[in-house]
């Protein structure tokens, strides 16, 4: 075994609400693997050493809803091919690692294109964060996440499903081509011209459905919930976070914590399409947007004062939303009433917890994977610090940017 040590940073393990000044840590060099964690001169030897010079260490970002098909600036969702789907996602996931994103949940992508991605990569290689695919979500026909081409309506994007019988078929499906989650689509969305943010779409039979046979199968279920009787009925039945959240109501905000539902707010994708669309995207987009951002940040805030289990995610791929910028939600989550800690813990422990990946990722302790960026200003004293463009991003112990 080799092994690296790191020292004389100021550490912040993601597990506390604390910086640790004069620490070290070692890395396992062929396993990517922490082996111990300390601070001042007992460290013992090394093979290799890096002198981090007294900057901030913290881990790696988990952002749990990703979109990786998505070009964020030209925002083509029709007539879309596997190879142009596949080189956006590359594109994409090296851009969010270079933004500090080291795991992702993709939440919804045309081809499986994350599933096929995800399992071929060892053969391989791509420089991107972890993934953790769910392939084509599920919608209603003619809901969000029916993008349809073609004369009988073919769809590339989601699975169409309008029983409970279709869900569970659909659901097999997913499972059988690799999915790990279930994206299911609850309510309309801004993207989708033929429905309203509060519409609720798939029914409780349906999403209830979904979770039992995905938790069947040791698959976690998200679902894209935006208007209030939509996200009661996805809390309901049982998924495992609520994405957006737009309109939650206080009740519900109760339920989520009493059934350990989390929260992944994704704030930055509607801040951005009012921000950078006029006149860019169509009339439909903007006015949804415009008409529930306040809401929106009001909802979440309670939510988080309330202290539900809450997760990181952007939605990266939407609308002026690019994977670069990832580092923004950790801001607008604090504007929205969340402590630093409360959004650093929630893009680190919460997600990793949530996409059950956190025996190995989201926060550094001894035996779990060295991803980490190293950045010159505290992030613990102000979120912004991770924006900055050029930190050093680590994964599995190795420089990456």
């Amino acid at each position: 075994m080799t092994t690296t040590l790191f020292h004389n940073c100021n550490l912040f393990t993601g597990t506390k609400n604390k910086v640790t000044p004069d620490a070290w840590f070692t890395v396992d060099d062929d396993t990517g693997r922490l082996t111990a964690l300390g601070t001042g001169n007992q460290h013992g030897e090394a093979d290799h050493v890096v002198d981090l010079q007294g900057q901030y260490v913290m881990p790696g970002l988990v952002d749990a809803h990703t979109h990786m098909m998505m070009d964020a600036l030209t925002n083509k969702l029709y007539y879309l091919t596997e190879t142009e789907v596949t080189l956006q996602a590359l594109e994409n996931l090296r851009s969010a690692l270079r933004a500090g994103v080291t795991y992702v949940r993709d939440c919804g992508a045309a081809f499986d294109v994350d599933i096929k991605l995800n399992k071929y990569r060892a053969k391989h290689p791509f420089v991107g964060p972890e993934i953790l695919p769910s392939g084509r979500p599920m919608s209603m026909t003619g809901g969000h996440g029916d993008f349809t081409e073609g004369e009988h309506g073919e769809t590339t994007w989601g699975y169409l499903v309008d029983s409970p019988e279709e869900m569970r078929h659909a659901v097999r499906l997913a499972f059988k081509e690799g999915a790990k989650n279930i994206k299911v689509m609850s309510t309309g969305g801004i993207m989708s011209a033929t429905d309203q943010v509060d519409d609720t779409e798939l029914s409780l039979e349906e999403l209830t459905m979904a979770v039992k046979e995905a938790h069947s199968k040791h698959m976690t279920v998200a679902a894209h919930a935006e208007g209030a009787k939509g996200i009661h009925n996805a809390i309901v039945a049982g998924v495992d976070s609520v994405e957006h959240g737009c309109y939650l109501r206080p009740e519900d905000v109760e339920l989520m914590k009493e059934k350990g539902t989390y929260l992944t707010p994704t704030l930055i994708a509607g801040y951005t399409i009012p921000k950078f669309g006029q006149g860019k995207l169509p009339q439909y987009m903007l006015d949804k947007a415009e008409a529930f951002l306040d809401d929106f940040f009001e909802n979440v805030g309670r939510a988080l004062q309330a202290g539900v289990n809450l997760a990181f995610g952007t939605d990266s791929g939407t609308p002026f939303n690019e994977f670069k910028d990832a580092p923004l939600e950790l801001g607008l989550m604090v504007k929205a009433g969340a402590t630093n800690y409360q959004a650093l813990h929630a893009a680190g422990l919460g997600s990793a917890t949530l996409l059950r990946v956190d025996k190995d990722y989201g926060s550094l302790e001894e035996g779990k994977f060295a991803d980490f960026l190293v950045l010159k200003e505290n992030p613990l004293a102000d979120v912004s610090a991770v924006q900055q463009v050029d930190k050093k991003v680590y994964q599995h112990g190795q420089q990456k940017f």
